[in-house]
């Protein structure tokens, strides 16, 4: 069985940040905000990190929705 894919994205400016990563490896995607928000050469921020963090918790926080059946 295959873990869910998660998506979270951020508009700024004229970037469009898609991040899509499976259920269960949010500490590596927090990991992957630092390193971005670290990059001198990166238009994402610490604040863009604090906003996708936030939004990553209000996903956790909600249950997930169940498939509809294949017919």
């Amino acid at each position: 069985m295959s873990a869910t894919e998660r998506v979270l994205s951020i508009l700024k400016g004229g970037h469009r940040f898609v991040f899509r990563y499976p259920e269960g490896r949010e500490s590596e995607l927090l990991a992957s905000f630092v390193a971005l928000a670290n990059d001198p050469e990166s238009e994402f921020d610490w604040f863009d990190a604090a906003v996708l963090s936030y939004q990553m918790g209000q996903q956790l926080s909600r249950p997930l929705e169940p498939a509809a059946p294949l017919d």
